[in-house]
């Protein structure tokens, strides 16, 4: 072998160890920082606050339409070390933004799947990567690309979650017009409120399609006790989200935050919104254009949740009710995601 051979061969075994290696993609990761260690800008934000530097990582799939605005703000962020974006094979210009925005910036760096492995997958992809070049970030921010956050925002849930223990924290997610979002205060699924509100009323299990899920906001209190928050914006120190081994990647798409969220209070750790934190969340940017996937993985997501957490102590019957409430409900959910999408 011939040392410019050797020399090609470490290049590329250096690449794919910043890559996090999925089993099938061959991500391009880019905007490498230029100087010094992969850490060194957590180290700024470290030394700057003993809090510790955030990292936020922002999976995207045709999110051309909000991921700039969500970029910029999370460039503007205080305390923000890192920026990892999954991009899960957008073909509405997602990847001239984010090499834009690499190239402007040494914290941001990009991986582009060649295909979509999924939500879940990509979480993890881009936490990988925050683990092997930006270590000295003790905070993990998953924040989606049309979710719009202030310079404050993540910097106000790192202060109450600092000096609490072990805390998943979510925001009050808002919509464009300022309406509060339901989804983002919520209890675990409750499979038999589900299998009632079947049998009073075939084809409505709720907005949600937990049915009652969703929790009302108590204003009067700056951290709200919930059982799970919502996936668009997720706030944890780093240990924990590698101690409960990050999302399940059995999800494709709905139900892993509710799944981790599980998880994380198996693991000893609270879940709160921070109600006094608001973020506006624009909601189904990158469903709109194939409601029929999204609603056949939710009610999938759905079950794989019911097999994980429920089955077993609900016995076969209830699981058969259950399976068939999902399933018989998916074709009446997808109509009226489909009308929905074409209004």
């Amino acid at each position: 072998m011939t040392r410019q051979d050797k020399h090609q061969q470490n290049q590329h075994q250096q690449n794919q160890h910043q890559q996090n290696q999925h089993q099938q993609n061959q991500a391009r990761p880019s905007g490498n920082r230029p100087n010094g260690s992969p850490s060194d800008d957590c180290r700024q934000h470290v030394a700057a606050d003993d809090l510790g530097a955030i990292a936020a990582v922002v999976v995207s799939h045709q999110s051309a339409s909000t991921l700039d605005a969500c970029l910029l703000r999370l460039r503007a962020a205080t305390g923000m070390g890192a920026i990892r974006v999954v991009d899960n094979q957008s073909n509405d210009g997602s990847l001239e933004i984010l090499h834009r925005h690499a190239s402007a910036d040494p914290r941001v760096r990009f991986i582009g799947n060649p295909d979509n492995p999924g939500f879940a997958v990509a979480c993890n992809q881009g936490a990988t990567d925050v683990a092997v070049t930006a270590a000295d970030c003790r905070w993990l921010a998953f924040v989606n690309p049309d979710c719009l956050v202030d310079a404050d925002t993540l910097s106000r849930l790192r202060t109450l979650a600092g000096d609490t223990g072990d805390f998943l924290l979510g925001a009050d997610l808002v919509g464009e017009d300022g309406v509060r979002d339901p989804a983002a205060r919520r209890r675990h699924p409750d499979f038999g409120a589900m299998l009632g509100a079947i049998a009073g009323r075939v084809g409505r299990v709720g907005g949600d399609a937990r049915t009652g899920m969703a929790i009302p906001a108590d204003d009067r209190v700056e951290l709200q006790p919930v059982e799970a928050i919502s996936g668009a914006l997720m706030f944890m120190p780093r240990p924990l989200f590698e101690r409960i081994e990050g999302f399940d990647e059995g999800y494709r798409l709905h139900a892993e935050d509710l799944d981790l969220c599980r998880r994380a209070t198996q693991a000893g750790a609270n879940i709160a919104v921070a109600n006094r934190v608001r973020v506006v969340h624009v909601r189904g940017v990158s469903s709109r254009s194939r409601p029929l996937f999204v609603e056949w993985h939710k009610h999938r997501g759905l079950w794989r949740y019911f097999r994980k957490f429920e089955a077993q102590r609900r016995g076969a019957w209830v699981a058969t009710a259950v399976f068939l409430a999902i399933w018989l409900r998916f074709p009446i959910a997808a109509v009226r995601a489909r009308w929905r999408s074409r209004a």
